[in-house]
């Protein structure tokens, strides 16, 4: 069994590439952020994985990206909220809009686990490559 992350990125928000990649390691460093415990020790912080036997074998392993995309909000949202359904780890990002967007907040994308594949594939896996 193996594990991955997905990142689903809107295609019709016309983003420069180097948003787009910004936009995604956002996404990428907080579904991995959000799922850790944070524990001060000792003037110290100690990262702890929730119970998540994917993550730590992803974070251990070869870190597997994979990155597609959905052509409007609605089915970025659509995608974003079957993960939490399924209890996946995600991250919605939304973007404040100062380089883009003309001031307006935009959800960009969203990343999906780290999880088994398979369990993100009966997700995502109808998507295209982005």
């Amino acid at each position: 069994r193996t594990s991955k992350q997905v990142i689903v990125m809107r295609k019709d928000l016309n983003m420069r590439k180097g948003k787009m990649v910004a936009q995604g390691a956002h996404a990428s460093m907080k579904a991995v952020l959000d799922s850790m415990k944070f524990m001060s020790k000792e003037n110290s912080m100690i990262l702890k994985f929730n119970n998540n036997s994917a993550m730590q074998d992803w974070i251990g392993g070869r870190f597997t990206k994979v990155c597609v995309s959905v052509d409007s909000e609605a089915e970025l949202l659509e995608i974003f909220n079957k993960a939490k359904a399924a209890k996946l780890t995600s991250a919605l990002i939304i973007d404040a809009g100062a380089t883009e967007f003309n001031g307006v907040p935009t959800k960009t994308c969203c990343a999906i686990g780290p999880a088994w594949s398979d369990e993100i594939d009966n997700i995502t896996g109808h998507l295209k490559l982005l």
